[in-house]
């Protein structure tokens, strides 16, 4: 497994259409692209820092041609949203003790 860190700077705002735009498009690539999911926290006033994890490495650099044309709007969205995304790590799991209890929380 592995997971892609991601660091979001957000314009003053825009945070609404950021959230709502992220979550809408982090749910297309889990249904489209067979990523694990990904948690987005919110570390100061602008910043945002997702991790979204993937089964493997091939899994992410094949991913985006599944996706519906409907994808393309929803990330100029996300990205009209920010001043900037960047991709901080790309990490490969090597101990996970991660433990989820109940379901997931929207």
């Amino acid at each position: 497994m592995i997971a892609i860190i991601y660091q979001f700077h957000v314009k003053e705002n825009k945070t609404e259409q950021f959230l709502q735009s992220w979550k809408e498009l982090t749910e297309l690539i889990y249904q489209y692209e067979n990523s694990l999911g990904s948690r987005l926290h919110h570390h100061n006033d602008n910043i945002y820092i997702a991790y979204a994890q993937w089964p493997d490495e091939h899994t992410w650099n094949h991913s985006g041609n599944q996706l519906p044309e409907q994808a393309k709007v929803v990330r100029e969205k996300m990205r009209e949203a920010c001043h900037s995304i960047e991709k901080l790590y790309k990490l490969e799991a090597t101990i996970d003790l991660l433990k989820l209890k109940g379901k997931r929380t929207d």
